[in-house]
């Protein structure tokens, strides 16, 4: 578990570190940065590799393709220089606290009870980090209004909550598609955040006789066949 926390650890400096290089000039000790960074990655990645039984499975996973992208992106600055787009491929490092998360779920059971909330918040957080450095990468060679990440941030942020003040604007055919698929698909993401901490959590426990797995913590009957529940509960004695 230790190891799980490590590489979440990890996962983040890498967020912050490509945070960070959007405020600076490029030279050389950002591709010594990146070579370093790279190394580790490298080594984990190989670790990980030696270590599994099923090699085959293990390279087919679209996570270790993702990073292998993001090694990639590190050791190629050139490549990266020319080709921006290729370093939000180190956002999706992110995408790997959802394996900590499910973890999380079966060993302790505060992120049991509250899964569906710390779900949609996790889904929301990826997403609008994602795509905040998707409208960076395909803006910032072309856009004099987004000049940093910050910049992409606030015009997704503002974007996703249908604020729209408008001081900022994507240019370009990819630019609109990109506001259109953060409204339709951030908002859609908010609301069901919104949803799952205003609505009561549910429980999960397989009714007999319909499989139905999801039911209130009081429920005491199932609501889809009306089978009599037995849901263990902190109210119950014994």
């Amino acid at each position: 578990m230790r190891l799980r926390w490590l590489t979440l650890a990890l996962d983040i400096a890498l967020v912050f570190f490509f945070l960070f290089t959007t405020f600076v000039e490029h030279g050389d000790w950002l591709v010594v940065a990146d070579y370093v960074i790279g190394s580790v990655l490298l080594i984990e990645w190989l670790l990980r590799f030696w270590a599994v039984s099923d090699r085959v499975g293990f390279i087919s996973r679209p996570m270790t393709v993702i990073d292998l992208a993001v090694i990639l992106s590190l050791f190629a600055p050139s490549i990266t220089e020319n080709f921006v787009f290729l370093r939000v491929l180190r956002a999706l490092r992110l995408l790997r606290s959802y394996h900590l998360l499910r973890e999380l779920r079966s060993r302790h059971a505060f992120f049991a009870s509250h899964e569906q909330v710390i779900f949609s918040a996790t889904n929301l957080f990826v997403f609008i980090f994602v795509v905040s450095a998707a409208v960076y990468a395909l803006q910032v060679r072309v856009n004099d209004q987004i000049n940093d990440y910050v910049d992409a941030l606030y015009f997704t942020v503002t974007t996703l909550t249908t604020t729209g003040f408008g001081d900022i604007v994507m240019v370009g055919s990819w630019g609109r598609l990109l506001a259109a698929l953060i409204m339709i698909v951030g908002v859609s993401l908010f609301l069901r955040l919104i949803q799952s901490i205003f609505r009561p959590a549910k429980v999960d426990y397989e009714c007999p006789d319909c499989g139905l797995m999801r039911h209130d913590p009081d429920a005491v009957h199932c609501k889809h066949c009306g089978r009599m529940l037995h849901i263990r509960n902190s109210g119950e004695d014994g």
